[in-house]
Formats: structure tokens, C-alpha cells, sequence
């Protein structure tokens, strides 16, 4: 064969092959492009990132996300971060149209060459956007194909700026940290800008294997690969071999990152999780970054925390000791066995409190062991003598007369130093002296709220969130016992009665029928007064007083009262119901009691006042009033303050409710809860306490602030038999208020316009009575009101002194006759 001829045949073969493998390439370009992802929606990119929840003063409470990520746009990163990471990863990323040729060369080469070793991959920056965010990380030919086409795609679309913006924020750099801002604070404690040359040569070089250089269990190899990449950067002319030197010779600090500011309140924040689930779901709250100014006042959570956790630790102490918190059999290998211990169930209480073990009980004291720092101490029986032995129904057996008696050798007990026994004279006692403590079993809740707005000041919904996730506050549904009354009160107000009206507190009997047991209720201690005004008998809580108002007033009324003010929605029209017989829970009735004091305005109990999207757009806003001028551009002269108008109506008749709030005054200084009087201001409030004290209860309202309390057990049983709302939950009301209105003068409630104001003698003093228009001493309307199928008493000369038509004494009250 001629030498043009071979020419020709080598060029038709060479034809034929270009032909072949163009159209191979087309045929696989084909069938691969067939159903790939649009790589368009890379421009709505939207990565997932940290919702957040402040406190109203700016503190974090809490981060919600799958992945922790700060997302900066590409214009904001130090243009060393890029030239780092390009250069680590992508060489030649600013000249290749998606796909580095050379570098595939270069891999497939290597890969040939050495047949026993891991593969080489050759996916640029472009071709990693394209994994991470349209595929799968299948580790197959067909994804790699795949993934060359659109990255192609992705080139032709997108800005080199563009990709680069993706792939830095949704990169994974170890250690739970997405995209290279939150790997600069979780790693050095620094944002991009404050990174050293050396630091941004460490997070360009984690990409390649993430947990293999990581700094802290693999410092040799986490350096090794530093320092290629400052070589890199060098070959490329991004830094100066002198720059790279002082970078090379600099040691990498791992700083862990610094305690936020935060604000602590484990159930409140729960409860605002639970409620941003309900309204937007989950995927919103953990990957949407969505900024929550929640209503907390971390000063009032922390005064509420503290009294609630006083008040159950007065309680239990009053119940006696129920043994140690754990036993160690052998004490030769106590230290083993304690830690263990500690570990299996860590000590959830105040800050103060620790774990010990007994190791010598004395006369008059006992040794322990296992205390940080100190590593013994003495617990003196002083400190003792409260831990008589509990007994069946909350019971208490006799006081210990030593230390055996309490305590043995091997026990694990709860301790707290101390410097001096109780008493203002009292001795100091020695270094290294501790208490004995108890983990109450008893539980509650506190929710403290705004009166005007409903917003949810704090909430505290037990001992230790640690120990229970379960909120009483709002989960659980409890019996409010009399805590009710102040609503069939004001079902008996909007009936005709009157605070001054005479209702009989005398035996009860009740019929329900259809071959029911008669029903006898009972006043707490058994005691009946007679013949009592309606004020009286909210002040000391009688039982009798209300089921006979309740029965004539009808409990259909009431019920509708009780929704009305959302206690509960659908109660019963049962007669025991007027005795707080049906189900609530704290945070319902702390929003009837607010509803009560602030004149019948209707609030919704919000833990949130706004929330914003990740762009800042407000979603979310609660604010029951307008705001007059606000946003408002001056027009000329210096320009209006703003002005709150709140144009709610009363949805119940505000004389009503005005007389109810009037008498519940009467109980935070002559009645059930008589100790707070002592706070010296307005206190419209009611204790409650349920059938053999399953649970205890006080609410207090003032004009500004309503206060709800709740105690009981978890498996509901007794507290004891002589557990009240006043004596166990008042006192941790009275913990709050004092703190919260420390400095602050007293506000008086709102007296709604036309009630008749009359100044009587009443419990050894004067008192303002209050009467809706025509109902006053001297008017037509006034009488005491029929009970049980008397006669009705006629209007009464508020001169003539202390009687009743027909003579009978009305005990507390006799009236003057000055209106005003």
C-alpha cells in the first residue's frame, strides 16, 4: 500500500472513530441529561439554618436546627477565605467551564498508576455544588457523569461568585458544622474576618476528610494538610513563600466557643417550641431560621424559679425524710460505686445543693466523703432534726433523737454548706459544715403574665426540667377547688346579688337523682356561720355559701361564665362543679384571673410577641392594642409620641366584675390569704384548695401583674390533711410579688363609671362597699337576697345599724349611710 493511500485509510478510520465517539458522547450525554434535576432552583437556594429564641431583653433562650450554619453571602467573606479554598480544591476553578480537564487527566493518570490504592477523585468546586445539592453521594459512574453535565449547566446559569456563595455556606466542615462561618466560630471562637492566614488554611483543608484532620484527635495530619494548602496558595501566587512561612510556623488554638449571653427557662422555651411546631411546622422551626422575640423577663423567670423550688422544698421538709438518695453496700469501694452513681442520677436542684456519702455517723453528727473541693465535711444534727420519718397520707412519725436515726454508713445523701444554724444570734459553726437536703417529690407550676396583654412574663412548670419535661403549667389538667368560686360569684352578681348581700352558711343537703347518694358538702374545718354577707363568704372560701348561690343563680350561667372567661370549655352543669370540681389547667386560669382584674378585656395568653423569617419580614405579631403615630413621618414642628390605643370592648359587665375583684381584695387581707396584706397594695386574688388536698392553688392579680400557682403531685393523692392553697401556695406568691414589685408604688384597679361607692363598718374596720346604680342602702333596689324559699328581706335604713328585716344580725357588716 502506497503511503497516500495508508493516509487516506488512516484518515477514514479516523473520521469513522470521531463519528462513533461524538455520537457516543451525544447518545450518553442524552440518556444521562434525561431527568436531571433543574439546576435553576439553585437560584431560590435557601439553606438551612439556626432559628432563635430571645428574651424580651435581647438574650438567647434557645436554638432549634438540623444543622448548625451562619449563612454569609459571598460579598461579605475576606477574599482569603476564596482564594483558600479554590485553591485547595479547584485550581484552575476560575478558567474551567465546570469540569477541570486537566485534573481529570491527572486523576485517571494517578489512579493507573497506583491500582492498589484508594481512588483519586477529580470533582471541581462546580461538580461538588452539583453533588450536594441536586444528587446523591452514590459512589457510581453514572452519578459522575451526571454530575459533569450539570455543572456544565450550572457554569453556563451561574457567576463563578454565585457557585462559590453555595458551595462555602453548605459545605460540610466536621464536627456538626455546615458552611465555613460557623466552622470559623466553632473552631477558633472567630467570625471570617478575624481569621488568621494559618486558620483559613486549616478550614480550606477539611473538605478532603473532615474528621481525619481534625485538629484536636489528629493534630500530626491536621497540620500536614495546613500546609499543603498554604503551599498551594504560595504555587498560585494568592500569598508570599514569606507569608506562608509565618503562617506554616503559627500553632492552631482550638478555642471552644464563648457562652452566649443566654437567658435560662427550659419549660417556657419548650412551650414556645410546641407552639411554633403547631403553627408552622417543623421543617420552619428547624431549618427556616426564623428569629422569635418571645415574651420571657429572664429577672421575674429566675424570681419565679426560685420561689417555686423554696416553696416545694418547704413543703417536703414539713413531710419528713424519705431516706437516702442512693446506698452504697460496700464502702471499700465507695469512690467507684459513687461516681457511678453520680453519673447514673445526677443531682437536679438549686446550684448550692451536692452529692455526699456517710461514712461515720457520731453521737451528734455525721462524716462525709465525696464533696468537690473539700472532700469532707460534717453534717451536725442540727441540721438533722427536720427528718422525722414520712408516713402513709403525708404523715409524720416522731423527731429523730440522733443521727442513726436519720442516717447510716454508706448512704448517699444530699447536702448544702452552711455557715450558721438558723436564728439571728446563732454561733457560726465550723468550716467544711453542711446540711442534710431532700429532692422534694411534690410538684408544681408558676406562670406570671402581663394583666393587659396576656403576654407571659415567666413560667415554671416544675423541680427541674431535667428531671421532668412534663409542664404543669399548661399540661397539666388539674381541679381548681375553689380557686372557681370568684366565677360563680360573678354569675351571682350579674343575678341581682350584692357583695353586701346575706347569704345562710348552714347545713347543705342536695338531691341529684335517679337513685344518686344525696350530696352534703362541707366547709373546710366543718365550722358554719349562718346568716353571712356574699363578701364574707368569699373571703374565708365557703363552701356551703356558694353551692346555695350556685343553685339559685343556676349552673347553666355559670357555665357559661366559666367559658366565657376560658377557665374550660366544656364543663358541666353539675352543682359540685360550682366547687371547682372540673378540669383546668394554671395557665387557663391565670388568663381568667387577668381577664377578671383588668375589667373583663379580652387577652390570649402569648409567649411570643414576633416573629421574623430569615429575610426579617415579621410573620408574626401579638399586640392586642394599635399604636397611634407610630411609624409616622413628622410633618413639620417636633412630632407626636406615640400612643397605645386599645380599642377593646368588655365582653361581661364590667360592674360585675368590678364587685367580684372588689371581694377578692377582701382575701389578700382578711381572708384565706390574708399574709399578703403585708405587701401593702391592691391584690385581687383566691386560694384554692381541691377534695382531700390533691392540689393547692393561689391566684393574684394586681392591675399590671396576675400571678398563678399551682401544687400537687404528679399521681394525684393527698398533700396532707392540713396542706391549704393559702398556707403552700400564697407564700410563693408572696416570694414573686415581693421581688417583682420591689420600689414600685401600688396601683389601684380600675373602678368602672355609675357604681355607688358606700363606706361601712365591716371585721373591726371601714370598708368601701360597692353597688351597681339602684341597688345602694336608701335606694329601692337594695335587699338581701331570698335563699332556700325565705321570704325576701326588705330594703334596710343603712342607719339603723347592724340588723336585718326580722332582726336577725348580719355578721361583719353595718353600713353609714356615706355614698359618695
Amino acid at each position: 500500500m502506497s503511503v497516500l493511500n495508508f493516509i487516506k485509510v488512516a484518515l477514514a478510520f479516523a473520521t469513522a472513530a470521531l463519528i462513533v465517539g461524538t455520537g457516543t458522547v451525544a447518545g450518553l450525554f442524552w440518556h444521562f441529561s434525561h431527568g436531571l434535576p433543574d439546576h435553576k432552583q439553585l437560584a431560590d437556594y435557601q439553606p438551612a439554618i439556626t432559628s432563635r429564641l430571645y428574651a424580651a431583653d435581647g438574650r438567647l433562650l434557645a436554638e432549634y436546627a438540623r444543622e448548625k450554619r451562619v449563612y454569609v453571602p459571598v460579598a461579605a467573606m475576606p477574599k482569603r477565605v476564596l482564594e483558600a479554598f479554590v485553591a485547595a480544591e479547584d485550581q484552575r476553578f476560575f478558567s474551567h467551564p465546570g469540569i477541570d480537564v486537566i485534573g481529570v487527566l491527572r486523576a485517571v493518570v494517578a489512579n493507573v498508576a497506583n491500582p492498589g490504592k484508594r481512588p483519586e477523585g477529580a470533582s471541581g468546586l462546580t461538580q461538588q455544588v452539583a453533588k450536594n445539592f441536586l444528587l446523591t453521594n452514590q459512589a457510581t459512574l453514572a452519578r459522575k457523569i451526571r454530575e459533569a453535565i450539570l455543572a456544565f449547566r450550572i457554569e453556563e446559569t451561574y457567576s463563578k461568585e454565585r457557585i462559590l456563595e453555595l458551595y462555602l455556606n453548605e459545605i460540610y466542615l466536621g464536627s456538626g458544622n455546615y458552611g465555613v462561618a460557623q466552622a470559623a466560630l466553632n473552631y477558633f471562637d472567630r467570625s471570617l474576618g478575624e481569621l488568621s492566614l494559618s486558620e483559613i488554611a486549616y478550614l480550606a483543608a477539611l473538605p478532603k476528610a473532615p474528621n481525619r484532620y481534625n485538629i484536636v484527635r489528629n493534630e500530626k495530619e491536621a497540620y500536614s494538610r495546613r500546609d499543603y494548602v498554604l503551599n498551594r496558595m504560595t504555587e498560585d501566587g494568592y500569598i508570599t513563600a514569606a507569608e506562608a512561612q509565618t503562617a506554616r510556623a503559627e500553632k492552631l488554638q482550638y478555642r471552644r466557643r464563648s457562652n452566649t449571653e443566654t437567658a435560662n427557662a427550659d419549660f417556657f422555651a419548650e412551650e414556645v417550641r410546641r407552639n411554633l411546631m403547631a403553627a408552622y411546622g417543623e421543617k420552619s422551626l428547624y431549618e427556616s431560621g426564623l428569629t422569635v422575640s418571645t415574651t420571657l423577663d429572664p429577672s421575674i423567670q429566675a424570681v419565679a424559679d426560685t420561689a417555686l423550688r423554696d416553696g416545694l422544698i418547704s413543703y417536703d421538709r414539713r413531710h419528713g425524710w424519705r431516706g437516702a438518695y442512693a446506698k452504697i453496700p460496700d464502702m471499700s469501694v465507695w469512690e467507684e460505686e459513687f461516681a457511678r452513681i453520680a453519673q447514673r442520677r445526677p443531682l437536679l436542684g438549686p446550684t448550692s445543693w451536692q452529692l455526699a456519702v456517710v461514712n461515720k455517723v457520731d453521737a451528734q453528727s455525721v462524716q462525709i466523703v465525696g464533696l468537690p473541693g473539700d472532700g469532707e465535711g460534717t453534717v451536725p444534727f442540727a441540721e438533722m432534726t427536720w427528718a422525722r420519718p414520712t408516713l402513709k397520707d403525708q404523715n409524720v412519725g416522731g423527731a429523730p433523737r440522733g443521727p442513726r436515726d436519720v442516717v447510716a454508713v454508706g448512704d448517699v445523701i444530699v447536702v448544702e454548706k452552711v455557715e450558721k444554724p438558723a436564728g439571728q444570734n446563732a454561733k457560726p459553726y465550723p468550716p467544711r459544715t453542711y446540711a442534710l437536703r431532700q429532692v422534694p417529690n411534690v410538684e408544681g407550676g408558676v406562670v406570671v403574665m402581663d394583666t393587659q396583654t396576656g403576654r407571659v412574663l415567666a413560667m415554671s412548670g416544675g423541680w427541674a426540667y431535667g428531671r421532668s419535661q412534663f409542664n404543669r403549667a399548661v399540661q397539666a389538667a388539674r381541679q381548681p377547688g375553689s380557686a372557681f368560686k370568684p366565677f360563680v360569684y360573678l354569675a351571682a352578681m350579674d343575678s341581682g346579688f350584692s357583695p353586701a348581700s346575706i347569704v345562710l352558711d348552714a347545713p347543705f343537703v342536695y338531691d341529684p337523682g335517679y337513685g344518686q347518694p344525696l350530696w352534703t358538702p362541707k366547709n373546710y374545718g366543718g365550722d358554719m356561720l349562718g346568716p353571712t354577707t356574699v363578701r364574707r363568704g368569699l373571703e374565708l372560701s365557703r363552701n356551703l355559701m356558694t353551692v346555695r348561690m350556685a343553685q339559685q343563680v343556676g349552673m347553666k350561667k355559670i357555665v357559661e361564665v366559666a367559658k366565657e372567661f376560658g377557665v374550660t370549655d366544656n364543663m358541666g352543669a353539675y352543682l359540685p362543679m360550682a366547687l371547682g370540681a372540673g378540669e383546668t389547667t394554671l395557665l387557663r386560669m391565670t388568663m381568667a384571673y387577668a381577664m377578671l382584674a383588668n375589667g373583663a378585656l379580652e387577652i390570649t395568653p402569648s409567649l411570643v410577641d414576633r416573629v421574623q423569617d430569615r429575610d426579617g419580614r415579621t410573620i408574626y405579631r401579638h399586640e392586642p392594642r394599635t399604636c397611634r403615630g407610630c411609624g409616622e413621618a413628622a410633618s413639620g414642628g417636633a412630632p407626636a409620641a406615640p400612643e397605645l390605643i386599645d380599642g377593646r370592648k368588655p365582653f361581661h359587665d364590667p360592674a360585675s366584675v368590678y364587685q367580684v375583684v372588689s371581694m377578692m381584695q377582701g382575701v389578700t387581707t382578711r381572708g384565706t390569704a390574708g399574709r399578703l396584706a403585708a405587701l401593702g397594695r391592691p391584690i385581687a386574688g383566691k386560694t384554692g384548695t381541691t377534695n382531700d388536698a390533691h392540689d393547692n392553688w393561689f391566684l393574684g392579680s394586681t392591675p399590671d401583674i396576675t400571678v398563678g400557682v399551682y401544687i400537687g403531685f404528679d399521681e394525684p393523692r393527698t398533700l396532707g390533711s392540713q396542706e391549704t392553697g393559702g398556707g403552700n401556695a400564697a407564700p410563693i406568691y408572696e416570694a414573686i410579688a415581693k421581688e417583682i414589685f420591689k420600689g414600685k408604688p401600688p396601683t389601684p384597679f380600675r373602678v368602672p363609671p355609675g357604681l355607688r361607692m358606700v363606706k361601712f363598718s365591716y371585721e373591726g374596720g371601714t370598708i368601701d362597699e360597692v353597688f351597681k346604680p339602684g341597688t345602694e342602702p336608701g335606694s329601692e333596689g337594695y335587699q338581701v337576697s331570698p335563699l332556700d324559699g325565705s321570704a325576701p328581706y326588705s330594703a334596710i335604713d343603712p342607719t339603723a345599724g347592724p340588723q336585718q328585716a326580722g332582726g336577725a344580725r348580719r355578721p361583719g357588716l353595718s353600713g353609714t349611710g356615706e355614698t359618695y
